[in-house]
C-alpha cells in the first residue's frame, strides 16, 4: 500500500511518541525519517520502526535523551548524544556546524553517544541548502562486515556522505554505504520473503550468497564495497576504516572493534561526523556554484548508453524518487506493514495506514 507524505510522517512521529520520545523530538526525528523514505532511501525511514522499538524496550537507546554540547572552540563542537536516537542530536550537531561555518568559513562537529541516525545524506543537505559544501559520516551499530580477507566481522555498513550546493533544490548528493548495499536493503528483502541480487552478502565461509538472512542469523557477512578482493573490495574496507575514524575515534565514541562499548556501556554508543565548509575561503560563493553547476551539467549531459536512461549525478535518482512519491504516496511494503501494524496494536500508537 502507499500513504501520502504527510500521512507516512505523522505514523512515524505516533511510533516515536508511543515508544515514549517528546512530542518536539519525534516530530524532528519523523520528518528525518520521511524524507528518506520519500527520496526512495527505504533503509532509513519507517522500515527502522521495528527496530528502534526493540533497541528502546531492551534499553539500548533513550528515547528522553537530550544532546548538549560538551566542548566547543570557534569552529568545532563536540555533542553527546545523550544515548538516544541519532536524529534530533545529528541536527543540532549539523546546525552548529553550519553557524560556524558561516562565521569563520569551516565548522565540525563530532558526536559521540549516540545511536543510528538515519541517511546520512540529510546532514549533508543541509550544509548544500546553506551555500556550504557538507561531509558526514557514522559509525554503526551492527558489526557485520569482515575487512578484505577476513573471516571474522569487524566493521560495519559506515557510511558517508557529502554534497555541494548547485542550481536550487540540485545539490550533489552523495550518499553511500561503504558496504556493496546497505544493510536495511537486505533487511528489506527479508521482510518480503525474496533473495538478495548476487553480491550482497557472503556465507561464514566467505562464500557467495543470495539469502538475505546470511548475515543476520547464519553467522555470514556484508561485502565491503567492491564485493571480492577482486573486484577492489579494499577499497570499501578502507573507507569504512576512515569513517571509523572520523566517527568514533575523534569524538571518543565506542569503537565498532569494541563490542562491549566499554567508553558508553549499556548504549548503541555509536559516533557521527559533522563538516561544513563556506567555499568564500577560495573564492566567490556564485562562481563555485556557477561551476558546480556547469560540471554537473556537463555529466548529465554525457552521451547514454541507452538513450531511455539518461546519465545521472548523484543526487538525480532520489529527487526523481520524491517527484514521483509525491504524487502517487510512499509505499510500504506487505510484509513490513504487517509487522507495523502488529507494533501499533502493542504499543498503543495510533495507525494511520489505512
Amino acid at each position: 500500500m502507499s500513504a501520502p507524505y504527510e500521512v507516512h510522517r505523522r505514523q512515524i512521529a505516533a511510533f516515536l511518541t508511543a515508544f515514549g520520545m517528546p512530542d518536539a523530538n519525534a516530530e524532528s526525528t519523523a520528518e528525518i525519517m520521511a524524507w528518506a523514505d520519500l527520496h526512495g532511501i527505504d533503509s532509513h525511514g519507517i522500515s527502522m520502526i521495528p527496530a528502534y522499538a526493540a533497541r528502546a524496550l531492551d534499553g539500548k537507546m533513550r528515547m528522553l535523551a537530550e544532546p548538549r554540547i560538551v566542548k566547543e572552540t570557534p569552529v568545532s563542537a563536540l555533542v553527546d548524544g545523550d544515548g538516544g536516537l541519532g536524529h534530533v542530536t545529528s541536527r543540532l550537531a549539523m546546525n552548529t556546524a553550519i553557524a560556524k561555518a558561516r562565521t569563520i568559513g569551516i565548522g565540525v562537529a563530532a558526536v559521540r553517544n549516540s545511536s543510528h541516525f538515519g541517511a546520512c545524506g540529510f546532514y549533508a543537505k543541509m550544509a548544500a541548502d546553506a551555500g556550504l559544501i557538507g561531509l558526514v559520516t557514522t559509525s554503526a551499530s551492527g558489526i557485520q562486515v569482515a575487512p578484505t580477507g577476513g573471516a571474522q566481522a569487524r566493521l560495519g555498513t559506515d557510511p558517508i556522505a557529502f554534497a555541494a550546493p548547485g542550481r536550487d533544490g540540485e545539490p550533489f548528493l552523495l550518499d553511500m554505504a561503504t558496504t556493496t548495499v546497505a544493510a536495511g536493503r537486505i533487511r528489506n528483502k527479508a521482510n518480503e520473503g525474496v533473495q538478495c541480487p548476487p553480491g550482497w552478502v557472503q556465507t561464514k565461509d566467505g562464500l557467495p550468497s543470495t539469502d538475505p538472512l546470511e548475515a543476520r542469523e547464519k553467522g555470514g557477512f556484508l561485502t565491503s564495497l567492491g564485493g571480492t578482493r577482486e573486484s577492489s573490495s579494499y577499497k570499501g574496507y578502507g573507507l569504512a576504516s576512515m569513517v571509523n575514524i572520523l566517527s568514533s575515534a575523534l569524538s571518543g565514541a565506542s569503537m565498532i572493534t569494541d563490542p562491549m562499548h566499554t567508553k558508553h556501556p549499556g548504549t548503541m554508543g555509536i559516533g557521527h561526523f559533522f563538516l561544513a565548509l563556506n567555499p568564500s575561503l577560495f573564492r566567490e560563493t556564485d562562481d563555485f556554484r556557477a561551476d558546480v553547476i556547469s560540471f554537473t551539467d556537463a555529466l548529465r549531459g554525457t552521451k547514454p548508453v541507452d538513450p531511455a536512461d539518461p546519465v545521472m549525478v548523484a543526487g538525480d535518482p532520489e529527487r526523481r524518487n520524491a517527484a514521483r512519491r509525491l504524487q502517487s504516496g510512499i509505499p510500504v511494503g506487505p510484509g513490513l506493514l504487517i509487522q507495523l501494524r502488529t507494533l501499533a496494536q502493542d504499543r498503543g500508537a495510533p495507525w494511520l495506514l489505512g
